[in-house]
């Protein structure tokens, strides 16, 4: 049977050299160590001979110890477990970052492992964090004003909020860890259901410095409202569909990297699962998009085209789209297809589009009659390129737009415009 506990708490002390060195721990712990102490103080205590080594104040019973070292033994491996799969990570973020089999080479900044927490580009230091939920990250302490949420995971209001804030946790036997958020703002880098939704050159100046958390909507939103913001205020809208031609998305390794005057910027980035598979495989919600990538054209949904009646209230319920997913690795085209207020001729469309091309909406919304494929698209830093010569009319009122896309590149320029814009208010 297993014995009764004492009545009265358990006591003993260390001698010795055992004594000498818990004591040294806790020193170093009271001055800025971890609670990592304790698992270790239960290791070295559980390995003592009891006969010479310890020396009871009052009863402490061998069931009791052996449930203790048997819990925190399981926590001590389980933390130094975290600790190898965030240095392994750490040196995987910084390899991918270096090598791209779309953008090529990083070449702008020799990229190396400072320490277990640190990516230098060039001799710019990026702090790196390995937790679970964004309100373990303590932004404050490492300066961060604005952070990106781009895992695709937290993107409502009240999940994104918990980089802003602060969060302490206790646990039992005094292992203390303290958590921190204490961001100022945060970008994120995916449609919202909730949250203020912004796309440079379309409402960005609608945005007020009380907004803590924002949205930069999704890559094919941005290519599709300039387009559509410009038809409609050129020529009205009374109704569109929209089609977008999509590269398969999959692992996506986000970071920004930018200096702006007064502000501390870092990015929440993480290594996010890929969303479609390159072999068939169950996909619970979508049956279809669990069909091999690279082997398939995938018929799916997208609320782009919806999304755009939150940026443009006035094309509220006016226009709705589907997504093509196509064995391609990067740039996307949208086609917009629209009956339109005012009667005008094809050649009218493509000049009002070059004219706020050229002026306007210079570099976001692009202009070419080029005779030109995808891969030309790679690494256009541009929101949404018009195709003049991919694009018909059928009479007056009604047209089918073409316009290409980097739903990499151009969208991850558009986050850093639309933080720049927020600092800039």
């Amino acid at each position: 049977m297993i014995p009764s506990p004492a009545i009265n708490p358990p006591t003993f002390t260390l001698t010795h050299n055992s004594g000498s060195w818990a004591k040294s721990r806790l020193e170093s712990t009271a001055s800025g160590g971890s609670g990592v102490w304790w698992l270790e103080w239960f290791s070295r205590a559980r390995m003592l001979n009891s006969s010479q080594s310890m020396i009871r104040s009052s009863p402490l019973t061998t069931w009791y110890i052996n449930i203790c070292v048997s819990v925190y033994m399981y926590m001590y491996m389980y933390v130094y477990v975290l600790l190898d799969r965030h240095n392994l990570c750490l040196l995987l973020n910084t390899y991918m970052f270096k090598y791209d089999s779309v953008h090529g080479q990083h070449k702008k900044h020799e990229l190396t492992v400072k320490d277990s927490k640190t990516i230098l580009f060039g001799d710019k230091p990026v702090t790196v964090f390995g937790v679970k939920f964004p309100e373990e990250i303590p932004w404050g302490e490492a300066g961060a004003d604005y952070v990106i949420e781009s895992t695709g995971v937290f993107t409502d209001k009240d999940k994104a909020a918990a980089h802003l804030k602060d969060l302490w946790i206790i646990v039992l036997l005094f292992f203390v860890v303290d958590y921190q958020g204490g961001a100022k703002k945060v970008i994120i880098s995916a449609p919202s259901k909730d949250a203020p939704m912004f796309v440079v050159g379309v409402n960005e100046k609608e945005y007020k410095p009380d907004i803590d958390i924002v949205s930069n909507a999704s890559c094919t939103t941005n290519c599709l409202a300039p387009l559509a913001k410009v038809i409609h205020d050129r020529f009205g809208i009374v109704e569109a569909l929209m089609t977008t031609v999509h590269a398969i998305t999959g692992v996506c390794l986000f970071l920004v990297l930018v200096t702006l005057e007064n502000v501390k910027l870092l990015s929440y980035y993480c290594i996010v699962s890929a969303t479609q598979k390159t072999v068939d495989g169950p996909s619970l919600k979508d049956w279809r998009g669990g069909r091999a990538a690279a082997f398939n054209i995938i018929p799916s949904s997208t609320g782009a085209a919806k999304a755009v009646g939150k940026v443009l209230p006035s094309l509220n319920g006016k226009l709705t789209g589907m997504s093509f997913r196509v064995p391609i690795v990067d740039v996307s085209v949208v086609d917009l297809t629209a009956r339109l207020e005012k009667e005008a001729s094809y050649d009218e469309i493509k000049a009002a589009i070059k004219e706020e091309a050229e002026g306007n909406l210079k570099g976001i919304l692009g202009y070419t009659e080029d005779d030109v494929v995808s891969s030309d698209f790679i690494g256009d830093c541009r929101s949404s390129i018009f195709d003049a010569k991919a694009g018909i009319a059928l009479n007056g009122n009604f047209v089918k737009l073409v316009s290409w896309y980097d739903n990499e590149w151009g969208y991850s320029n558009r986050v850093v415009d639309l933080v720049r814009h927020m600092a800039s208010c």
